[in-house]
């Protein structure tokens, strides 16, 4: 049984579906882009954000760190808003709290959003630490975000502790921290994407998870 369990954010315990799509949408508008179809964007999820520019729109790095700073000003101010908890999360997080549980949030999104997003929200209070990348451009891969939490827990309990998210890059983060993960297809990873990443388990719905965490 897990003790310790490490939540990403985006696409596993809040859908930031419009926020993100939107504040993409407007940075590729600031860089000349002109993309309609908000659907296309939510390759965005999950991943960070500047790979995801040059990957998905061929910017080099200097037009894709551009395309971050013109990102924040609308998901700052706006875009970290235009989100919503999964059906069940606060529930399932109120009850391995009460059974002792320990629980981190480990996200590639900057901390100061993600500490914002879960005070916004009422969950705050449910995690011992919110650890995420900086606005500086470091700790942005999941394995780092992983190892840094992993650095201030009893190493001696490694075998009761998962990750939880939702795309390929936590379950590798996770596999190369040498710790259990779970992948749950409710987010925004597609059920092949985490088959062939190969996580300790997949579950298709918040009680799927609940079941497999809980006592």
């Amino acid at each position: 049984m897990y003790d310790v369990i490490l939540f990403d954010l985006d696409g596993t315990l809040t859908d930031p579906k419009p926020g993100i799509t939107k504040s993409v949408q407007y940075a590729l508008e600031k860089m000349g882009i002109v993309e309609n179809d908000l659907e296309k964007l939510t390759i965005f999820i999950g991943p960070p954000l500047i790979a995801s520019f040059k990957e998905y729109y061929h910017m080099n790095d200097d037009e894709a760190k551009q395309a971050l700073v013109y990102y924040r000003e609308r998901f700052s101010q706006v875009g970290l808003y235009e989100n919503a908890v999964y059906e069940g999360i606060k529930e399932l997080l109120e009850k391995l709290q009460s059974q002792g549980k320990t629980l981190f949030v480990a996200t590639s999104k900057p901390t100061i959003f993600s500490i914002k997003i879960l005070e916004h929200f009422g969950l705050i209070h449910f995690f011992k630490a919110v650890i995420g990348s900086e606005l500086d451009g470091t700790r942005v891969e999941k394995s780092d975000v992983i190892q840094f939490v992993l650095s201030q827990v009893d190493q001696s309990a490694a075998q009761k502790i998962i990750m939880v998210g939702d795309r390929k890059f936590d379950i590798v983060g996770a596999q190369e921290n040498g710790i259990d993960v779970v992948g749950v297809s409710y987010g925004y990873g597609s059920c092949d994407e985490l088959i062939l990443a190969k996580p300790n388990h997949i579950v298709n719905t918040v009680p799927e998870l609940e079941q497999l965490l809980c006592i």
